[in-house]
């Protein structure tokens, strides 16, 4: 088995703890996300299994797109409904057009700070550790892309809204600065990821229904890149990670060989395909 498999992650379980129940239903170790959701969030976790683990860092992170639920009024710890308050109570005297125009003022690339629960790394030790402990939690802002971000419902002190951001973006952390913004405060309730890259909700299963049948085959992976079929012979070096002769329209492609497997991915200059991933060996049956 190698490829994806697109999961509808339910509430409560963690990232690593999807990734240990596919290991369980298929009987393989070779298994990984790509790109985690907290807990609490639900939706789209594409997971990678056999082969298709070693494709994950060339797959397409970017868009993002979640629907969530905000309530207005105070902060909390964490930034989302698990963590305390940081302050008492302060209604949002503000129209729905004030939250939707502070909402624009996020869209673009911006420097965001990610929430102090968080797996981001200080001196080695993650955020959230330290703020257990009561320490300082200092974290330098990462650049993210806020493509849209943008109000769906409003029944105050709850909103609803859409946004479509970058690989890296921390929803908790849009949310909360919104909530400054507005000058009353703000949290995350609810969250769900529709879209991540290629793989949508409509893609995805519900993990206690989760059979062989869902896995997108490794085949069926990175297809906007050129695909080149390459001889036997040619194969047999490309599995050594030697060059080929070879012609594509882009900088990089797919090789396959004569029984139409996806054997490896390969940059593409002056009339030569250089493998940068061979997905088997010589030996594979």
């Amino acid at each position: 088995m190698n490829g994806i498999l697109v999961i509808d992650k339910p509430e409560g379980m963690t990232s690593h703890d999807v990734v240990q129940a596919v290991r369980k239903r298929f009987r393989t170790s070779k298994v990984g996300h790509l790109g985690t959701l907290d807990p609490m969030a639900t939706g789209v976790l594409p997971v990678s299994i056999g082969k298709a683990t070693r494709l994950a860092q060339f797959l397409p992170t970017f868009p993002k797109e979640y629907e969530g639920q905000i309530r207005f009024g105070f902060s909390t710890t964490t930034y989302d409904r698990e963590g305390t308050p940081t302050s008492d109570p302060r209604p949002l005297d503000r129209t729905a057009d004030d939250v939707q125009k502070a909402m624009r003022q996020s869209i673009g690339t911006i420097d965001q700070v990610p929430p102090p629960f968080s797996a981001k790394k200080i001196g080695g030790v993650p955020s959230y550790k330290l703020a257990r402990a009561n320490q300082p939690v200092e974290i330098a802002p990462s650049r993210v892309e806020i493509k849209e971000f943008e109000l769906v419902t409003s029944e105050l002190p709850f909103a609803t809204f859409r946004t479509v951001c970058s690989a890296g973006t921390y929803v908790r952390s849009l949310v909360h600065d919104l909530g400054r913004k507005l000058g009353c405060g703000a949290h995350l309730t609810a969250l769900r990821r529709t879209r991540s890259g290629d793989f949508g909700i409509e893609n995805a299963v519900h993990l206690d229904r989760i059979a062989e049948e869902n896995i997108i085959p490794i085949n069926c992976l990175l297809t906007s890149w050129p695909r080149i079929e390459v001889s036997e012979a040619d194969e047999a070096r490309v599995l050594h990670g030697n060059e080929v002769r070879g012609e594509s329209p882009g900088k990089f492609a797919r090789i396959f060989n004569k029984e139409g497997d996806f054997i490896a991915l390969a940059s593409v200059q002056s009339g030569w395909v250089r493998p940068r991933l061979v997905l088997t060996s010589i030996n594979s049956d």
